[in-house]
């Protein structure tokens, strides 16, 4: 297991993070994701920190705050020190029923943070993620509160998930200019199967030194070796809920791709595409979430594929973007100012 840093900080993260949105028996918004009890729960903390991974992502919406409650209690049911631990949290999804129940004003952030607290029986959050874009709060009325959480010791670093890259730079700006805690990380969707963070996210988080946490590496399972041109319909969760969006044909010209090197490196499919992730630069960590111990035992496998310089470009060329404007533009005007 490798340790990066997060963004431009001095913290080190293992390259894969356990995932505990399966983390909850409870019905809800996430119930095809969830479903994992408290003995499942340690167990497969147990195994990951077996393994080296000392990073652990859950947020208070996953089984309506059941995944925080399970994860601190795995924390103690197996003894693990607190501190050796990198224990990462989100906010801004509804937790109520009222008018300021969700969103991420302050009024939200601050009670959110005790509940997590709470949830988790620590006295700290080490990574607070604000969990998407809130259009209705002033920018730097959230980014103040989440300020003030870092001041207070609450808090020691802060996160963005799932925006834009305009509400990201603008964010990062008045951050800077405002002398607030800036945002070190950015968790995000992206997988071999859909690159589209590329076209302006991943220039801006290499261009701000900003981590990136990936999500759902297996395109939703699409990419676990239950999916083919023959079986479309596998037995993973997609079954009954096709998320996220994914450009089917194309994925199955990846997976034609991959699955005879897999088969060439005794490895799977599954772990060739989550090593691919971890040979992009761009990758902070690979946040990897399972129901059962096979799947996380093959996750944790993808620190030892290694790819040719000839196979990553053969995967490259499969899978990359369409070129689109301004892209393409670029460059084409780019050639003669290259370092």
């Amino acid at each position: 297991m490798k340790y990066n840093l997060l963004g431009r900080t001095g913290l080190k993260v293992s390259e894969l993070c356990l995932g505990t949105m399966t983390f909850g028996t409870n019905p809800g918004r996430f119930a095809a994701i969830s479903g994992v009890d408290q003995a499942g729960a340690d167990a497969l903390t147990k195994r990951a920190v077996e393994a080296g991974i000392n990073f652990i992502d859950t947020a208070n919406v996953y089984s309506e705050g059941a995944s925080e409650e399970m994860t601190g209690q795995a924390i103690r049911n197996l003894g693990l020190k607190r501190d050796d631990l990198v224990l990462a949290t989100k906010v801004r999804g509804k937790m109520g029923d009222g008018p300021n129940d969700s969103g991420l004003t302050r009024k939200h952030i601050m009670a959110q943070v005790e509940a997590s607290l709470k949830r988790l029986n620590t006295d700290y959050i080490d990574l607070y993620q604000t969990h998407s874009f809130d259009p209705l709060t002033p920018l730097d009325e959230t980014l103040r509160a989440l300020d003030d959480l870092v001041r207070s010791g609450k808090v020691r670093y802060l996160g963005a998930s799932n925006v834009a890259a305009w509400q990201l730079t603008k964010a990062l700006d008045i951050s800077h200019y405002e002398h607030l805690a800036r945002y070190v990380s950015l968790q995000a969707y992206y997988t071999i199967a859909g690159r589209d963070l590329e076209r302006e996210l991943v220039p801006l988080l290499l261009d701000q030194q900003v981590g990136l946490m990936v999500w759902s590496p297996l395109a939703g399972g699409f990419l676990s070796g239950k999916y083919t041109r023959e079986n479309q319909r596998g037995e993973g969760r997609r079954s009954g809920f096709d998320f996220p969006p994914v450009n089917k044909d194309l994925a199955f010209d990846i997976i034609d791709q991959l699955k005879p090197l897999a088969d060439a490196k005794g490895s799977t499919v599954a772990s060739l595409a989550l090593a691919w992730l971890l040979h992009q630069k761009v990758v902070s960590t690979v946040i990897i979430g399972a129901k059962k111990m096979d799947q996380l035992e093959d996750n944790l496998r993808a620190v030892d594929v290694q790819f040719t310089p000839e196979e990553l470009q053969q995967l490259d060329e499969v899978s990359k973007l369409t070129p689109e404007y301004p892209g393409w533009m670029l460059a084409f005007t780019g050639g003669d100012r290259q370092a």
